[in-house]
């Protein structure tokens, strides 16, 4: 008998040591940093525009922990005048403003066009009449800004594309952190080489107290997949961060248009 409880008890062992054993280490550590990021911002942007800044900078500082990637952090973009200044950045972030002079967005078009990483936030996509950028508002999928939502609000936004890197993980609908809102014109999911990631959902109609919007397309978040990009509109005042569903929006964000780099996803090696 105490022999058939001991066969008993050593099979149950086996049994479980080979049921825990996985079947490859499951965690790829980096041995160095995987790459470089450039993140922009610039004192000179509207208060709120300003205060978000500062928020995400210290949220991809968080990100950065344990030196998984170089992170730069400039509040001049235009003295990167020649391709040869942006060529190493695997991404480059830019939270409330763009290159303003000719040489600067010169070096900025030749970047994406040879596989450079953009992600912008909110009144870094912002353009108008007196823009004077065409390749850049082609880059943006065509549309120019339309109208807005006052004063920020949260919103209920839907996910349009739940099979991709950056939504995957994401619930259908959630209520993302109150911003003001750009709606662009034409809306860029009428471009078909965008794909619309995020939409506000038109259950928030009539969207705003002062300045509110009735109706119309609305997204949110999209890529144009001519390049590695991504735009978020969100990022006015003070409240981008205080929800953990939108930060995973962020670092899925982040984390993929790094993973697309042309020279290989850094996250593998």
């Amino acid at each position: 008998m105490r022999t058939f409880i001991f066969t008993l008890l050593t099979v149950l062992i086996v049994s479980t040591a080979h049921a825990q054993e996985p079947e490859g280490y499951p965690a790829n550590y980096a041995k160095g940093p995987r790459f470089k990021a450039l993140v922009y911002y610039t004192h000179n942007a509207e208060e709120a525009h300003y205060e978000f800044s500062l928020q995400a900078v210290e949220f991809f500082k968080k990100l950065h922990y344990g030196d998984g990637f170089i992170l730069d952090i400039t509040t001049d973009i235009d003295t990167l005048d020649t391709y040869e200044k942006w060529k190493d950045y695997s991404i480059v972030v830019m939270l409330d403003g763009y290159p303003t002079q000719p040489a600067s967005r010169q070096a900025f078009q030749q970047y994406m066009e040879r596989g450079g990483g953009w992600m912008g936030f909110h009144v870094a996509a912002y353009n108008d009449k007196n823009t004077n950028w065409p390749w850049f508002v082609d880059f943006l999928g065509g549309g120019v800004f339309y109208c807005n939502n006052w004063p920020p609000q949260p919103v209920l936004a839907e996910v349009d594309a739940p099979e991709h890197p950056v939504t995957k993980n994401l619930p259908q609908e959630f209520v993302v952190p109150a911003s003001e809102w750009y709606q662009w014109n034409p809306s860029p999911r009428r471009n078909p080489d965008v794909q619309v990631l995020l939409t506000l959902s038109p259950k928030n109609y009539p969207l705003g107290i002062k300045d509110v919007v009735t109706h119309g397309d609305f997204p949110i978040v999209w890529t144009n997949t001519k390049y590695r990009m991504i735009y978020l509109n969100t990022g006015h005042g003070d409240e981008a961060f205080i929800d953990a569903t939108q930060n995973l929006l962020f670092t899925n964000a982040f984390r993929w248009v790094v993973s697309t780099d042309p020279t290989g996803d850094p996250f593998e090696k």
